[in-house]
This record gives C-alpha cells, structure tokens and sequence, in this order.
C-alpha cells in the first residue's frame, strides 16, 4: 500500500529518538512517560517522498504525555526507525 498524507501508521523508536525526546521533556516543560527504544506509537504521514509503497515519510508522532516528536524520513520497516502499517482487527 502506497503511503498517503493524514493516513495514521505505527512508529517504533529507536535509541536516538528515544534520547532526543527524553532530552527535550528535561529542558522544557513537557510531561510524559520515559522513552526508550522499541516503543511503538500511533504516528501521521504529513509529507511523502516519492510514489511508491517503499518511499520515505515524515511523521508526526504522537508520544504518551502532552507532546509530540517529529520523525523525518522514515521508511516502512520492522524494528526501531521505521514505521508500519497497522494491523487490522
């Protein structure tokens, strides 16, 4: 499936991710729970790089507290830095 704008997929942190977040919640006021590697959260595609299923994405990621992380050019995957469709139920 080719990735589309406003469409909502699940971004899985990784180290960096996780650091930059729990970094920026020290240094200002935002509340949340600790970030760490693995953790996958519901995300938005606002912008696409390409055409087909495998193009690249910027996401906003919408993180357990009252922030949000922006994840730019990520590709669909398994693991951490990718994102995945979710699975319907």
């Amino acid at each position: 499936m080719k990735p589309s704008i406003g469409r909502i997929v699940h971004y899985t942190l990784s180290q960096h991710d996780a650091n930059e977040i729990n970094r920026h919640r020290t240094d200002s006021p935002q509340a949340g729970n600790h970030a760490r590697e693995g953790d996958t959260y519901p995300a938005m595609i606002v912008r696409i790089f390409g055409e087909t299923p495998e193009s690249a994405v910027n996401l906003q990621v919408f993180l357990d507290g009252n922030d949000c992380f922006w994840a730019t050019s990520r590709t669909v995957g398994e693991g951490p830095f990718h994102w995945a469709w979710p699975e319907r139920v």
